[in-house]
């Protein structure tokens, strides 16, 4: 192996003297300092392992190394000197935890680099995935990341950055899989697509695996590599956690999806505390309660006490301004009567065969629209909602003759055309048919809506992107625009000191069909509307449509595949902090906040 070792043993094959020994001083110098250890300690250790090798021990396979450490662990014992392969700071002399379910636990060997760690790396992953919608398994989400982090923290012995890059990368890239393999669901809703993209099936479900991999198993490649106390580890790793979470608002165009806040959505205080510091500050504290819970179990000591109290506070701190968000969301001052409409039919009805034929299916698209539009009589909406790309003709000019026909103000999906260029546009048209504000989608999904790579990956569209953020106004209801995925973006809707009454977002689902990414779509929703402390009206072509209040809760929905509409009110817009500070600045905020107590520990440690 090209890098330095600690010891090395030669054996001569001779029944007296064995071997030779040699040892690296500075290296066992520097693996004693990492783990806090005396260089006698660590020297003595060396010794021991060296001499068993001597004599035939080996720690290749598992049940060899098992014997051989249970060898070194007992001579050590009668020379003075504690287990080399417990935590540094564990002191226990483990009489009395023998049947703690936790002692059991730390016991069980799983080597470094072995095909066990793998695989048991990757199915926790898959377990963290269940925490989120449809599942809410939000118990299994703590278990994976807690048994992942102690895994990678339980040794001490110093390994490159891309040796604990590669320990890590299981987890990371089959959270990732379970997390969203639904968007290849999206190659088999139209034959002409599938027929297209079908063969870039099991490379894409590859690809999402990779950079999955690079992108999520950080945190603990990270934490593995830099090796610190237990204390400041589990703070510098909820911090490097917030910081991947953070960076995945750009990297590649950004894809926030999931932050592990997202696991809370059925706790309503709890959730609610997004409201004070965002999805970023919920996923610190989430994290930094299992990480420090975990160095807690390993040994009671007061730093790292500390450290899990400190997270608590920040837990229960989060809980009350939650509940404070939750009364003010139900401020009771209404919107317009809204009305949502939902097709849930299929995105192409048949493939027209001609240009005529085109017409035909377009103008009967347009039927359909007014029929689901004013199918119940008992109310006279104000504003009627159409979903993502639901008008099926380019707008070319400021006329929209649907709304004159509904005689009633519409906000619809439609696809827009100026000066050569092609958009993704929400239309908002007024009662007499004509055109007051295009609003064009500035965040536009790779692959799927432009071509980031040019024509080395086949892209079924080519579209310009917007001009980002907007306040728009129907008579005196304002709300600030957002199409599909752009919500899921935090800071990415809201202009600058504007106090909008709710968000519209108009999407189109279909391309998901029944899969989680449907679910979770609609609590990225929920999720920007706490943080925002603005309700959403959301129109989804095929489901699931909603009137989300401030504080998250779903007050009406359409399930996904019904068709039809949905009538409401949207009400408790108010501003938050988290609009107020920023998700930048809250970032700043949190790396401030774990320097300190970082510089903290490490000066009370020196001083105890």
């Amino acid at each position: 192996m090209d890098k330095p070792t600690n010891v090395l043993s030669f054996e001569l094959g001779d029944d007296v003297l064995l071997g030779d020994i040699f040892i690296s001083l500075d290296t066992v110098k520097r693996e004693a300092a990492a783990a806090h250890i005396s260089v006698e300690e660590h020297t003595a250790h060396m010794i021991v392992h060296g001499m068993l090798h001597l004599q035939g021990y080996d720690h290749i396979k598992d049940t060899e190394a098992k014997v051989m450490e249970a060898k070194e662990i007992k001579i050590l014992q009668k020379l003075g000197y504690k287990n080399p392969y417990a935590d540094e700071e564990n002191v226990c002399d483990e009489s009395c935890c023998r049947h703690n379910l936790f002692y059991r636990l730390q016991n069980i060997k799983i080597r470094e680099n072995s095909f066990t760690w793998y695989f048991v790396a990757a199915i926790l992953g898959v377990i963290t995935s269940f925490g989120f919608a449809p599942f809410y398994l939000w118990m299994l989400s703590l278990f994976g990341i807690g048994a992942m982090y102690y895994m990678i923290t339980k040794q001490n012995n110093h390994i490159s950055f891309w040796k604990s890059y590669l320990l890590s990368f299981p987890f990371g890239a089959f959270y990732g899989i379970a997390m969203f393999w639904w968007v290849l669901n999206s190659i088999y809703v139209i034959p002409e697509l599938t027929a297209q993209f079908a063969i870039w099936t099991i490379p894409a479900l590859i690809g999402i695996g990779l950079l999955c991999g690079a992108i999520l198993s950080l945190p603990f490649a990270i934490i593995r590599y830099i090796q610190r106390k237990p204390a400041q580890r589990a703070i510098l790793f909820a911090t490097i956690w917030t910081l991947v979470l953070w960076g995945r608002e750009w990297f590649l165009t950004g894809f926030p999806w999931n932050p592990i806040s997202n696991i809370t959505m059925n706790i309503p205080m709890l959730v609610n505390s997004m409201s004070l510091w965002g999805a970023i500050g919920l996923s610190f504290v989430i994290i930094g309660l299992i990480a420090s819970f975990v160095e807690l179990c390993r040994k009671g000591c007061s730093s790292n006490w500390f450290v899990f109290c400190m997270f608590v506070l920040l837990f229960l701190t989060g809980c009350c301004f939650g509940y404070h968000n939750m009364m003010l969301s139900d401020n009771v001052m209404k919107s317009p009567l809204i009305r949502i409409v939902q097709p849930a039919q299929s995105a192409v009805y048949k493939v027209p065969t001609s240009r005529q034929d085109a017409q035909n299916i377009a103008n009967q698209k347009i039927r359909d629209l007014f029929v689901w539009a004013t199918n119940d009589k008992s109310a006279n909406p104000d504003i009627i909602v159409f979903p993502e790309t639901s008008y099926p003709y380019m707008v070319v000019d400021n006329l929209f003759p649907l709304s004159r026909v509904l005689n009633t103000d519409v906000i619809m999906g439609a696809n827009s055309y100026n000066n050569g260029n092609e958009y993704n546009s929400m239309v908002v048209a007024d009662k007499n048919g004509i055109i007051k504000k295009l609003y064009s989608k500035s965040h536009l999904v790779p692959f799927g809506e432009y071509r980031p790579l040019g024509d080395i990956i086949p892209t079924p569209g080519q579209l310009t992107k917007g001009n980002g953020k907007e306040l728009i106004t129907i008579g005196d209801f304002k709300f600030v625009p957002a199409i599909c995925y752009e919500i899921i973006f935090s800071d990415s809707l809201v202009p600058h000191g504007v106090n909008p009454d709710a968000i519209i977002n108009i999407t189109n689902d279909t391309w998901f069909g029944l899969t989680p990414g449907v679910f979770q779509h609609l609590d990225m929703v929920r999720r920007y509307a706490i943080e925002s402390g603005l309700p959403v009206v959301r129109a989804n072509y095929s489901g699931i449509s909603a009137f989300v209040g401030s504080d998250g809760n779903i007050i009406s929905m359409m399930p996904v595949g019904d068709t039809g509409s949905l009538d409401g009110f949207v009400w408790g817009a108010h501003n938050t902090p988290y609009r107020i500070i920023g998700r930048d600045m809250w970032m700043a905020f949190i790396l401030m906040f774990s320097i300190f107590v970082s510089i903290s520990i490490s000066l009370f440690q020196k001083k105890d």
